[in-house]
């Protein structure tokens, strides 16, 4: 029996995670149409203000946009399940085409930021947790706090007028220099103060619930024994605590996905830096659908795929999360 269900749950996941992915697709793709706004913007530009009443039509239909928005869908579907998203109306190329040219900036200044973001939260929880109802705890709490209320759009506009524009010591956008051949040093100058914000958002968030993760363990009734065997504090709390919260923060660091993502797509806009989230807020802008249709799709995968990974580890470390999923299927058959 424990067989079948350890083949049913995966079906079962798999299956989620398609029809998720196609509800997103297509409540994104008829919420762009019923956008205000002359779709023919994006492609024709100021052009479209000379068209007639038949010129008008005639773009209408080689963009494929005088259908009914339910056969666009099933049409724009069907190619995109070849891998075919269609022609940018902004960029008049294909869409993977100019996604290719940004998702690796993209992926550098989210990536370094995830990394650096759980890194700190650790360290930081773990302290705090170390020092509980400390003068230090107590500090980096009330800090933390009024950090975590500071928005992203805000905290980047104020590094750029701090660091940028008065003390004139970092850039302010970009991923490179203008003219500059985008080397190492160049590309870590400019990701200093998008980074910073990001890990800025999100630490500590992270790090308070990783703390009160730490301090839960702390209090059971096994910390108590390992103090009785003579265990140093520091000793129980890498080697034991830490262990058993693992899990919490596997699910955590999946469940972030889209923070830091949306956080990402923000911080790229405020500052000019040249990827897929600033793409996709200019596609919504001058309403490129087949742009902002596979981006949502490429980020709700992303999503979806983060949170499908982190359950699958969290299972993997815990047993008991899996056996308690097999028992819930198992009610669920036998109620049937």
């Amino acid at each position: 029996m424990i067989i079948v269900y350890n083949f049913i749950i995966p079906v079962r996941k798999f299956f989620i995670f398609v029809v998720f992915l196609l509800a997103l697709s297509a409540v994104v793709f008829w919420l762009a149409r019923l956008a205000p706004g002359d779709p023919l913007d994006a492609y024709y530009g100021e052009a479209v203000e000379r068209m007639n009443e038949s010129q008008r039509e005639a773009a209408m239909s080689r963009l494929s946009l005088d259908k009914p928005v339910a056969a666009q869908y099933f049409a724009w579907l069907r190619n995109a399940l070849t891998g075919d998203f269609g022609i940018s109306h902004r960029y008049k190329q294909d869409v993977l085409h100019v996604i290719g040219g940004l998702w690796k900036n993209t992926l550098l200044l989210g990536g370094i930021s995830y990394i650096l973001t759980f890194v700190f939260s650790v360290l930081l929880g773990v302290f705090c947790a170390a020092k509980e109802g400390g003068t230090a705890d107590r500090i980096i709490c009330g800090a933390g706090t009024a950090s975590s209320v500071i928005p992203a759009f805000f905290a980047a506009l104020a590094a750029i007028l701090i660091f940028g524009v008065n003390l004139k010591i970092l850039p302010t956008g970009g991923a490179y220099s203008v003219g500059g051949n985008g080397s190492l040093a160049d590309r870590a100058l400019h990701l200093i103060l998008p980074v910073s914000v990001m890990i800025l958002s999100h630490l500590w968030y992270y790090s308070y619930m990783f703390r009160n993760r730490i301090i839960s363990e702390l209090k059971l009734d096994y910390v108590l024994l390992l103090r009785v065997k003579r265990l140093s504090g520091m000793r129980i709390l890498l080697r034991h605590c830490l262990r058993n919260a693992l899990p919490m923060l596997i699910t955590v660091m999946a469940v972030s996905v889209p923070h830091i993502i949306s956080g990402t797509y923000i911080v790229e806009t405020v500052f000019s830096y040249p990827g897929i989230g600033r793409l996709a807020f200019e596609s919504a802008r001058y309403r490129d659908y087949n742009m902002l249709s596979a981006l949502t799709l490429i980020t709700g995968f992303i999503i979806l795929a983060a949170n499908l990974a982190g359950q699958t580890l969290s299972e993997l470390l815990d047993p008991r999360m899996r056996k308690t999923e097999i028992k819930t299927s198992e009610k669920g058959v036998a109620a049937e």
